[in-house]
């Protein structure tokens, strides 16, 4: 299976991208301004298998270019995971809150996501695709809390967005999740977090080759084990 993977540089998206390829998928494995020394060195462990993109999701035509260029040369996707994301304004009170802040959130973690889809979607044809957004939990309304507000907003946004796409690509038997990874330790989730990324990045790609199958699902936002998650 190929398999694309935003924001593949560090964090759970290269671990994504390490457990896709020991697996023997292919993997291509966008970073903005074009990867890492990590990425590089997974490169020559596993040879073309692995292609770096340099992809940033706040830029269309840059993912509209790198979209083009893979129909020319005839490659096709069975996976696209939307994991590229920013956490910002931690903590910080809405009287205090720089609204900028909330419009990067949004560019990043909702409108990247989209952008991808619709640049990219002509290509997920292989057999048993699927379509990921890496979300989280801060983005269930059942479990608001005040502050975190650009993060967890654009985050519940990405979940209606991965409802909407469900409907839309389940006629093509696309399986399409908002998945939360647990607080994970990267730089995104701290040291103080508990969990592993690349537990969590096994946990998703066991979604993604269907050895977890999701069942009775309300909506289309589960956890690594593929347990429904409160919208």
């Amino acid at each position: 299976m190929n398999i694309l993977i935003t924001g593949a540089s560090r964090g759970l998206g290269y671990e994504l991208a390490a457990e896709a390829l020991e697996r023997g998928h292919a993997v291509i494995a966008g970073a903005r301004g074009g990867g890492s020394g990590k990425l590089a060195r997974l490169s020559e462990a596993h040879g073309a298998r692995l292609t770096i993109a340099e992809l940033d999701v706040t830029d269309e035509a840059s993912i509209a270019a790198y979209a083009a260029r893979l129909k020319r040369e005839g490659r096709t996707l069975g996976a696209i995971i939307n994991n590229a994301a920013v956490l910002n304004a931690r903590e910080t009170s809405i009287e205090e809150l720089d609204m900028d802040d909330v419009v990067f959130s949004f560019e990043v973690n909702l409108y990247g996501p989209m952008r991808v889809a619709k640049q990219f979607l002509t290509l997920l044809t292989e057999e048993n695709a699927a379509f990921f957004n890496i979300s989280s939990e801060a983005g269930s309304i059942t479990k608001a809390y005040p502050g975190d507000y650009p993060y967890s907003i654009s985050k519940t946004a990405l979940n209606m967005f991965t409802e909407q796409l469900h409907r839309y690509l389940r006629p093509r038997g696309v399986q399409v999740l908002s998945i939360h990874p647990g607080w994970i330790k990267t730089d995104m989730g701290g040291e103080r977090a508990p969990g592993d990324p690349r537990s969590s990045a096994r946990g998703i790609l066991d979604l993604l080759e269907r050895r977890i199958v999701p069942k009775n699902l309300q909506f289309q936002f589960v956890d690594i084990t593929g347990q429904e998650m409160p919208i």
